[in-house]
């Protein structure tokens, strides 16, 4: 298992990253608040976990061990592949993910794309006694990575990772203005909010396909 990368960051892209290790482009899968960390240039460590299929072998990367471990923690669970972990920790820090699960906080889970109730349930029944008891304290539940917060996450991770990309705050933050419809839109039909897609989107507003 390849455990964590360290290097050169070469790309960043809306769905992840590539790190030149020992002469070696690695492509990293990362959430947009991971992303957003990440300069081109500029040297880099993310701790990883490598998911091997029979036609595939894909790469995920983290800000750190936690969400590492969480990461593969939840695939543990019914019904949890590696997409919808990564979507559970691109809406929540490893925080509020142990704080939803712990206490029962349905409605939280089920903002993650692909987590219905009776997803979010399963969740609750299998890891609650593996991710252990946090806080009811939502004041302790500060946010993994800069600008990620346990209410409306999707503004600044999107926010952060356009930053990350290259553009000004200011025109992050008019483009995050833009996508609100599109955002709310999302969350009435599905119950969450997709950074992913908005990124792409906010991407092609911003003149970049």
């Amino acid at each position: 298992m390849i455990a964590s990368v360290s290097g050169r960051v070469a790309a960043v892209s809306p769905d992840g990253a590539v790190v030149e290790v020992g002469g070696v482009g690695l492509s990293v899968q990362c959430t947009p608040g991971t992303i957003a960390r990440l300069q081109v240039g500029e040297q880099a460590r993310l701790a990883t976990s490598l998911v091997v299929r029979e036609d595939s072998l894909t790469l995920y990367g983290f800000a750190d061990d936690d969400e590492r471990q969480l990461f593969e923690l939840l695939q543990t669970a019914n019904g949890v592949g590696p997409r919808v972990a990564q979507a559970v920790l691109a809406i929540h820090p490893p925080r509020e993910v142990r704080r939803a699960v712990s206490m029962g906080d349905l409605k939280a889970l089920m903002q993650v794309p692909g987590i219905g109730k009776k997803g979010a349930e399963r969740l609750v029944l299998e890891l609650r006694d593996r991710l252990g008891v946090t806080t009811s304290d939502t004041s302790l539940d500060g946010p993994a990575l800069p600008g990620i917060a346990p209410v409306q996450p999707w503004r600044d991770q999107l926010g952060q990772a356009l930053v990350g990309l290259g553009w000004s705050t200011r025109e992050a933050d008019i483009a995050v203005l833009e996508l609100v419809p599109v955002a709310d839109a999302q969350l009435a039909e599905t119950g969450g909010v997709e950074v992913a897609v908005l990124l792409r989107q906010a991407l092609r507003m911003l003149g970049r396909p």
